[in-house]
């Protein structure tokens, strides 16, 4: 629909189209109004928003099409990352999402609208909103140099007690990305279910080897006020006692199980952006740089707002510190066949998954499929090593 519209114009529909991002805690408010209309199917509506975003997301991205933009890089890219307003709509969805999650607690604890079901249904979808606001944006803002930006990011992790991604993910996923010695680079046939206990418990662990690697390395001690994780945490078990002040025990489970779903979300997104691709061992036995073609790119324009361009994601792991309004992408990068919204519900049905994106990878390494499986080899030898 939107392919063949002049590039100018559409990077002016996409600036201010960037706060679709703030659907998706808009559905937890139309989640609560619905449910508590005379006569609703209340335990339905707690499951709105994780209907809206894997259901019908992904049927109005297949609707609505691609977007080929790509920015200028002498005439238009250093205007737009000067333009502040792209930085406001990140920054402002840290207070966005301590209300999201203050609101979204009250309701589960208030008890009147949902059973056991219904309130399963609203920690799930919270945990989704979860992903989308506080993660992804996150992400985004974590690799900015700006104090203001980098710590919010830091705080936004923090509301879904995942501030160990701040570490793990700068310097540890960025340098390892797309080799065995990334817990959140999923392997060839590796099933999601394989994955994402590996990748929560390794991502947690390695986030604090690597702080205290980086404070040994300035002579500083790794438990001691320098130690930023210790800060972060911090500061989620804060919001855990004041979600016990504010709605007593039940407050504190529905904190932690909403960050544990968002968590999940999260490392179901990095099992989807680095499938089965490697970077490749080069004659000297190191690995190649990273390139636009470690990482599954899509470009499915909805998602993409949604996401703050988080699906151009070679483009992101090729130029970390690019900004999110003047990502590119890239043809020759592997494609996603379809917005991660879709590919999220396909990566949870392993034998669907697999049909799909195998023969892609695969296709990947047309011609060189001992790259493959000598990757393979290397994942099993770390493994028997660990």
């Amino acid at each position: 629909m939107f392919e063949k519209i002049d590039p100018n114009t559409m990077l002016r529909l996409k600036k201010w189209a960037y706060l679709l991002v703030f659907i998706a805690p808009a559905t937890l408010v139309l989640s609560w109004y619905m449910a508590s209309q005379p006569g609703a199917a209340s335990n339905l509506w707690a499951f709105f928003p994780l209907i809206f975003i894997f259901g019908i997301v992904p049927v109005l991205d297949y609707i609505i099409g691609k977007d080929a933009a790509n920015p200028d890089e002498a005439t238009q890219v250093p205007s737009l990352n000067e333009e502040k307003i792209y930085r406001v709509f990140t920054l402002i969805c840290f207070p966005v999402q301590l209300a999201a999650i203050a609101f979204a607690g009250w309701v589960f604890v208030d008890g009147n609208l949902f059973n056991s079901v219904g309130q399963l249904g609203w920690v799930i979808s919270t945990g989704i909103v979860g992903g989308v606001l506080a993660i992804n944006v996150g992400h985004e803002l974590i690799h900015k140099d700006p104090k203001l930006e980098n710590w919010t990011g830091g705080l936004l992790l923090a509301t879904v007690t995942y501030a160990g991604f701040k570490v793990e993910h700068v310097r540890g996923h960025h340098v390892h990305v797309s080799t065995p010695e990334d817990a959140s680079s999923s392997r060839y046939n590796q099933s999601i279910y394989d994955f994402l206990p590996k990748a929560l418990v390794r991502n947690f662990l390695a986030a604090w080897r690597l702080e205290k690697e980086y404070l040994q390395r300035k002579g500083k001690k790794a438990f001691s006020k320098d130690n930023e994780l210790i800060w972060w945490y911090g500061f989620s078990a804060l919001l855990a006692v004041l979600f016990f002040v504010a709605f007593g025990w039940m407050g504190v489970l529905f904190f932690f199980a909403q960050s544990l779903l968002a968590g999940l979300t999260l490392e179901v997104v990095n099992y989807i952006e680095h499938y089965g691709l490697h970077r490749r061992v080069l004659e000297n036995g190191k690995f190649e740089r990273v390139t636009p073609a470690h990482s599954w790119n899509s470009n499915y324009l909805l998602t993409n707002l949604l996401l703050f361009h988080l699906q151009r994601h070679s483009d992101h792991h090729a130029y970390a510190k690019r900004r999110y309004q003047v990502l590119r992408h890239y043809d020759e990068s592997p494609q996603l066949p379809g917005g991660y919204a879709s590919m999220f519900v396909l990566a949870l049905i392993p034998p669907l998954w697999k049909a799909v994106m195998n023969p892609r990878v695969e296709a990947y390494y047309q011609g060189e499929m001992d790259q493959l499986f000598r990757e393979n080899k290397r994942v099993n030898n770390i493994a028997s090593n660990a």
